[in-house]
């Protein structure tokens, strides 16, 4: 028999008791069924703290009870507590989950039934330049105002992606963002967004190589195969014959160059960077590359340059010695081929605050125009076309610099002044720098 049915019984036979006390067989049972009404009455409190408690679902707070109310008082606390941890970690992984989506490339928006913003992440706030508080439960068309994207929402045809122009740092060069929205749930929307600039540049950088490469490489072609054809078909004199022989061995020579720059180009964008294991004399590199721009010079020079080295420092260079060898003769090239004939042309070893080194080429050419800087060491840019083709020049000497440089932690600056010269550098770093002993 429960608690409860005793204290049932109990109040009952005492009431039934008091009412036999008065002597009288109605006052007996009238007495039962007070003690009867007054153990409704207790249990009926009983049962309100009970349901209070559970009401608020606070299972620290749970009343102290015996009996049958206190085991159920128990079970429930047990309950809450499960129900509470499962909770915890419900919200523990929803956070994570945001977490993450906030760590994603892509911009996500989530979108209810009418198209309002329901939570976006930061990526998507910076793509489509909202705000992801003040912007909350605002309709998406009103904060992305671009007829296309209006057009996409309206006609529900999601199957695709479009691209729009985002907030761009600046007007005259826009960032431009891929858009598709995926239905999910009742009605309800998510939507991607990936900045696909990077994209779009490479895709047209490849297609302005493809161009570059083809014209170049025609041009030669084109003159070959018009010599060719004029010693097939018409009669020449020794010397008209060797001179065009010596024409078409120079277009020749045009697109060995060109073919073994775009190779150099290949191997130093498909291979991993040199390690800081092999050291070099720096002088014994500038010797090799003021040798080379000598006999350059003797080739292309009327009359030759004045190249010479400058007194530096005694140092030791980490890297690839082909690529460094390559990066500065092609600096030195650089300045004989677009410098007059007697020019001078000085290269050497600087040593900066931080440990680290520059190597310098410095000439007395017509200098470079302030517009033109930014864009130098870019494939197959030149600021006098018809003057570089006449030097011999294929466009990338400075590209392949710009990558040796990159590939040994540093960097290429160039300074110039129309008409007083100008001055390139290859930045290192102290990492790839070592103090030699003077011998």
């Amino acid at each position: 028999m429960t608690r409860r049915a005793i204290e049932l019984l109990c109040l009952v036979a005492l009431g039934a008791v008091w009412g036999w006390a008065i002597d009288s067989p109605p006052w007996t049972f009238a007495g039962a069924l007070l003690g009867a009404l007054v153990w409704v009455v207790l249990d009926g409190l009983r049962a309100r703290r009970v349901l209070g408690w559970i009401a608020r679902g606070e299972a620290s707070s749970a009343p102290v009870l015996s009996g049958t109310w206190g085991e159920l008082v128990e079970r429930c606390r047990k309950l809450i507590k499960k129900l509470d941890k499962k909770v915890q970690n419900s919200d523990a992984r929803l956070e994570d989950f945001l977490a993450a989506i906030q760590a994603s490339p892509n911009g996500v928006v989530l979108l209810d039934t009418q198209a309002r913003i329901e939570w976006c992440n930061l990526t998507a706030a910076g793509h489509l330049g909202i705000d992801p508080q003040r912007d909350l439960h605002q309709y998406v068309r009103n904060m992305v105002r671009a007829p296309a994207f209006t057009a996409y929402l309206a006609a529900g045809d999601f199957g695709h992606e479009i691209q729009l122009d985002g907030p761009g740092v600046r007007p005259s060069q826009p960032t431009k963002i891929s858009l598709q929205v995926h239905p999910y749930g009742k009605k309800r929307k998510l939507m991607i967004s990936r900045d696909v600039t990077a994209v779009q540049l490479a895709d047209t950088m490849r297609r302005d190589f493809v161009a570059n490469v083809s014209h170049e490489i025609r041009t030669p072609l084109t003159v070959l195969s018009g010599f060719v054809e004029t010693m097939q078909s018409i009669p020449l004199e020794e010397a008209e014959r060797t001179r065009y022989l010596g024409m078409m061995s120079q277009q020749a020579r045009r697109m060995q160059t060109l073919v073994s720059d775009l190779l150099t180009l290949s191997r130093l964008e498909g291979s991993p960077a040199p390690g800081l294991g092999d050291w070099m004399d720096g002088d014994e590199l500038l010797g090799h590359a003021l040798q080379e721009a000598n006999g350059l010079s003797q080739i292309i020079g009327k009359p030759p340059h004045d190249i010479a080295a400058v007194a530096g420092p005694a140092l030791l260079v980490s890297g690839a010695k082909t690529e460094l060898l390559s990066a500065m003769s092609n600096l030195l090239s650089n300045a004989v081929r677009y410098s007059l004939g007697g020019g001078v042309i000085r290269a050497g070893w600087l040593l900066t605050a931080d440990g680290g080194a520059h190597f310098f080429v410095s000439d007395t050419g017509p200098g470079i125009a302030p517009e033109h800087l930014p864009r130098l060491t870019e494939r197959f840019y030149r600021v006098d076309r018809s003057r570089s083709r006449e030097s011999g020049g294929t466009g990338l000497g400075l590209a392949i610099v710009k990558h040796v440089a990159q590939r040994h932690g540093g960097q290429v600056e160039v300074q110039s002044t129309p008409g007083q010269g100008s001055s390139f550098m290859i930045k290192l770093p102290a990492s790839r720098i070592r103090h030699r002993s003077p011998v």
